[in-house]
């Protein structure tokens, strides 16, 4: 009798799993939720490879769901989600352009969440522009990363921050990442924070935009530094900071045009006397006098008065006398001469003309671009 029970139970289970699995669970109904303003339901549902009729239980949602997200470009997220024992929904959520990521003449267009929109030859205007990332993925539908490990922890760092601070970011103009752990967060209303690494991002990005709306530094242009790790400091000047003791982390090593190592002791702090005049000139103006003076806003911005600005074939902006600045922060001359922030210059070959510590040949006329 005990194996006949046996037996019965298993049948009934070898029957049940089979009914499962046929014609059972089938799917009879399918709703899409969500936003998706480029696509209609039908396309959604197409996309993600799923009809009436298929198994709820053989169904693949991780699959359908990456369907869905290479398939159609501009939605940013794909969830798929059974509902016994006869229903499916699909629920989707639309991409929304936030950030620029320069690669060099060309500049990719990209969602909050890292997801490649377009690969422009322009930079998309009220978006913030990263320098210095070098993604390995560029085709668009995919999500964007560096080989880098350290430059792909802190640039992900940085746009989930963002975009949870989008009044924070909508302030943005640049990011420089050329060294990940010494970022650099370049304002349209002319301030310079120099932020360090990427640990707590969101949190420095909320403190620099603390101190630049109090009312001791509001309207004012400068720099903004990190202080250990819960203070910000405002200055005009970009000297460094000294907080007893703390332990400046170690630095990345400079090399000269051969690879070889540069004793960069007293360079160790890129200061731009030029531009801590103009932010001092700046600052002591009224406000009247101060419209447009110093323009970090892109072609076409409100704060640089709305004239238009005259760009090179690489789409970088000329000043005045020919010559712009590069992703690196190199200046060029209309001579094709660039210089360092240490005050080397360089012929259009990259070869040394001369150095900072050359008397015999070193013109501090060439230093007037910083």
């Amino acid at each position: 009798m005990n194996v006949y029970i046996i037996i019965v139970i298993m049948l009934v289970a070898v029957i049940g799993f089979a009914a499962s699995y046929t014609f059972l669970f089938n799917i009879g109904e399918i709703t899409v939720s969500g936003e998706s303003d480029m696509y209609s339901a039908e396309q959604i549902v197409d996309a993600s490879g799923i009809h009436e009729g298929d198994n709820l239980l053989r169904l693949d949602t991780e699959k359908s769901e990456q369907k869905i997200l290479s398939e159609l470009l501009y939605v940013e997220t794909a969830e798929v989600n059974r509902d016994f024992p006869s229903s499916l929904e699909i629920k989707v959520t639309r991409c929304i352009p936030s950030f620029n990521v320069n690669i060099g003449s060309k500049t990719l267009l990209i969602s909050k969440q890292g997801k490649i929109l377009a690969i422009n030859s322009f930079i998309t205007d009220g978006l913030p522009v990263f320098y210095g990332y070098k993604p390995a993925e560029k085709e668009a539908g995919d999500y964007i990363y560096s080989e880098d490990e350290f430059k792909n922890d802190a640039f992900t760092a940085l746009i989930t921050s963002l975009a949870r601070l989008d009044d924070t970011s909508a302030g943005i103009s640049n990011i420089n990442l050329v060294d990940e752990h010494n970022i650099i967060v370049n304002y349209r209303n002319g301030m310079v924070f120099k932020m360090g690494n990427w640990n707590d991002a969101e949190y420095k990005l909320n403190m620099a935009a603390t101190v630049m709306n109090d009312p001791a530094v509001k309207g004012k242009k400068g720099f903004l530094t990190m202080i250990g790790s819960n203070q910000c400091s405002f200055r005009t000047t970009d000297e460094p900071v000294e907080v007893p003791g703390n332990i400046d982390p170690p630095k990345k090593k400079k090399t000269d045009e051969n690879g070889e190592t540069v004793d960069d002791s007293e360079l160790s702090v890129e200061s731009n006397p030029d531009q801590e005049e103009r932010f001092s000139d700046y600052n002591s103006q009224n406000d009247e006098e101060r419209e447009g003076y110093f323009d970090f806003e892109e072609e076409g911005g409100e704060e640089g008065g709305g004239t238009e600005q005259t760009t090179n074939e690489q789409g970088y902006v000329l000043d005045e006398n020919g010559g712009y600045y590069d992703a690196d922060g190199f200046y060029y001359d209309q001579w094709g001469i660039y210089y360092d922030s240490y005050g080397n210059y360089y012929d259009p070959n990259g070869n040394l003309v001369a150095g900072v510590w050359d008397d015999n040949s070193y013109d501090n006329s060439y230093d007037q671009g910083w």
